[in-house]
């Protein structure tokens, strides 16, 4: 189970406010064009009046930064990422859509009808909130505080939303062959705990206005108004009390913060008001002795509220996450309040998406690998695969040659670091066995009915793991997603079909640009298997430490360097009331580490294959060495705009570094761009003194 595993991906960990499902809005008739080509290398994007030196992004990117704002149903845009998410949406519509109105296979009117039942957007509001009264029955029938765990049991058996904590099946982190059991804290509807806790002028104003929120939606669901002002108030009150015995998502990135293995008996002690054997057996998971428990804290304060909360606020609580999980597939009214708050306030959304691309979205989440057969046929040619475990290979050699050249570490350190990096196990493009979907029924009329019977089917095949070996070839992102990924108990790199494409993997363009692109995307995962978290890591997959004391000490300084650095760059300037915000160094240390050692090896591939080619890396093209190809190309893989509210949120819950810093923290930490762009020691750049790990 890969949801409450920290893998390492490489664009961005989606937030609430960005993740659209299916709405009732005037954007539902905006009919669907081909998006426009995407250039690998954009001569026009660069703002050449900039200086190289000073800030680089600003001259690779400067321009097309000006020029392309943000759409009105995004809060991010970026010239790469999503412009191709753009491209691979379209290409899943024209499958869906005409699936859904001519399917020739069973698979196709299965991921038709799902289609389409989202689409039919007369029949979501004649339905009113009725699919969410059997629901609504079970929360009116608690009687006591400590029947909690019968109520989120059976809303979950019907696949409703009931997020108290997080439970499913993962690999045991200090024995990769076993998969086992695994529970860790949940239950908050802001996009973090700081939210609830920290006390600035900001926050204060979003729990205001979050509560006025609660209140509206109760409220249109048939509460009073008196009714609803007081469940809201029981809300926050639990959802704070929950923040509090939150861990850090900060602290949840080292592996040892979140690996605590208790028998069932001695995890019922911690909250013994709370009675698990239910909840477990209405998830219908076969028995078992031991559990990692990740959060242990969370589970004390469970406890603490369900003896403390009276059961007139547990219904209020779990009636709002019923009505708050469903509401994007609610009537307009339902919808857009819920963007109004959770789109417009919090990430600066201007509108809600166009209705076929939440539908497609929303089916290829329920319907991935159905989905992608099919989508993979038509757009990820064999030869693409071919050539791109080409440039994998050349990868992996200049992370062996990096290794076998780091000052700091020790030979035995080496050996160990070589030994890991011979047993990744690399995934490309699309799983070679299609997961089924047999058993999953889908409705051509029943829109909530199929979100909730996908939601069981999901749950059913993660808890059918437990205690089965390992499956290395499973897949964590679909086909057609536009992004990449590490897991560190696989030990393996995956990149799904949907970036094997221009402007990242271009095989019409010079090598230099594609070593920019999908090169530093390789070598990027390849570093999250020796970041901070990836080096606890061993080959297997185990959580083991295989660097020397000595070794470890010298690793650890050169990631604080990387994390004091990064801590120092900007996300969102400072107005009015509300502080400047600046990048937590430590949250996004893992991928910052892996954007600076993908960028090395990705250049030292680079070299080797011109090499090979007898080219030279000093050859120019439109007037540009090949050299600074490669660091243009690679800049302009970030060239981004996200609103404000976007980059405040994300600077709290996001890994990555926006794209500004993803782009010069990394060039300022290579000394190769300063020589090739002729910077001054000194200059912004190419500083006196930068980080280094990989």
């Amino acid at each position: 189970m890969k949801h409450l595993r920290l893998v390492s991906v490489l664009l961005f960990a989606a937030g609430r406010a960005m993740a659209q499902t299916p709405s009732t809005t005037s954007a539902d008739n905006e009919k669907p064009v081909p998006p426009a080509t995407i250039k690998s290398f954009d001569l026009s994007a660069m703002d050449t009046s900039a200086d190289p030196c000073k800030d680089f992004y600003q001259y690779a990117c400067g321009n097309w930064v000006k020029n392309n704002p943000i759409p009105s149903d995004q809060v991010r845009w970026a010239r790469s990422f999503s412009l191709l998410q753009e491209r691979n949406r379209y290409l899943l519509w024209k499958e869906l859509d005409s699936a859904a109105k001519d399917p020739k296979t069973p698979l196709e009117k299965q991921y038709g009808d799902f289609y389409r039942a989202c689409m039919n957007t007369d029949l979501v509001e004649q339905k009113g909130l009725t699919p969410l009264e059997p629901a609504f029955a079970q929360i009116a029938s608690l009687d006591d505080p400590h029947k909690v765990a019968v109520i989120m049991g059976d809303l979950e058996a019907e696949g409703a939303p009931a997020p108290l904590f997080r439970f499913g099946v993962s690999q045991d982190e200090k024995d990769s062959s076993k998969q086992i059991a695994e529970i860790a804290q949940g239950g908050l509807s802001l996009p973090d705990r700081d939210y609830y806790i920290v006390d600035n002028p900001r926050f204060q104003q979003i729990r205001k206005q979050y509560i006025e929120h609660v209140t509206k939606m109760l409220t249109l669901a048939g509460d009073s108004p008196e009714k609803a002002a007081k469940e809201a108030a029981a809300v926050m009150e639990i959802e704070t009390a929950l923040a509090k015995a939150s861990t850090s998502r900060t602290d949840l990135r080292q592996p040892e913060n979140h690996y605590h293995i208790y028998t069932v008996a001695d995890f019922q002690k911690l909250a013994p008001d709370f009675d698990f054997s239910i909840y477990f057996s209405d998830v219908k998971i076969r028995p078992f002795d031991t559990l990692n428990v990740a959060t242990p804290n969370f589970f004390k304060a469970v406890n603490e509220l369900t003896a403390s909360e009276p059961v007139d606020a547990w219904k209020s609580y779990f009636r709002w996450h019923v009505i708050h999980g469903t509401a994007t597939n609610l009537p307009k009214a339902f919808f857009d309040e819920n963007f109004a708050f959770f789109g417009r306030t919090l990430a600066g959304q201007k509108e809600p998406q166009p209705r076929w691309k939440q539908c497609s979205t929303l089916t290829d989440r329920a319907l991935g690998e159905a989905v992608g057969q099919d989508w993979v046929k038509q757009n990820f040619p064999p030869a693409a695969k071919a050539n791109m475990d080409k440039l994998v290979a050349a990868l992996e050699k200049s992370l062996g040659d990096d290794i076998k050249t780091l000052p700091w570490m020790s030979d035995e350190t080496k050996k160990s670091a070589e030994e890991k990096l011979a047993m990744f196990r690399n995934k490309i493009g699309y799983p070679e066995k299609w997961r089924s979907y047999a058993g999953l029924k889908v409705e051509r009329n029943d829109l909530i009915g199929n979100v909730e019977r996908s939601t069981v089917f999901e749950r059913e095949w993660d808890l059918e793991h437990l205690g089965k070996p390992v499956d290395e070839k499973e897949w964590g992102m679909t086909p057609p997603t536009v992004n990449a990924y590490y897991d560190p108990s696989m030990n393996d790199i995956n990149f799904p079909a949907g970036i094997l494409q221009p402007p990242f993997f271009d095989f019409t363009i010079d090598p230099a640009v594609n070593f920019g692109g999908i090169g530093v995307v390789i070598g990027h995962e390849m570093t999250h298997g020796f970041d901070d978290q990836g080096s606890k890591y061993d080959g297997k997959g185990n959580l083991r430490e295989w660097q020397t004391a000595e070794d470890r000490k010298e690793f650890t300084e050169r990631t604080d360097c990387v994390a004091d650095e990064y801590s120092g760059f900007e996300a969102a300037p400072a107005h009015g009331e509300v502080a400047a915000q600046n990048l937590n160094g430590k949250l996004t240390l893992g991928e910052n580490t892996a954007d600076n050692g993908g960028l090395r090896i990705a250049y030292l591939a680079l070299l080797d294959t011109l090499a090979a080619e007898g080219k030279s890396i000093n050859e120019k093209i439109d007037g540009y060495t090949e050299e600074q190809r490669y660091f243009i190309g690679f800049a302009q893989v970030w060239c981004q705009n996200q609103t404000e509210q976007t980059s405040r949120q994300l600077a709290l819950t996001d890994p990555h570094s926006p794209g500004k810093w993803r782009v010069n923290g990394s060039v300022q930490n290579f000394d190769q761009f300063g020589k090739a762009f002729g910077c001054t020691k000194g200059q912004p750049m190419y500083p006196v003194k930068s980080c280094r790990v990989w």
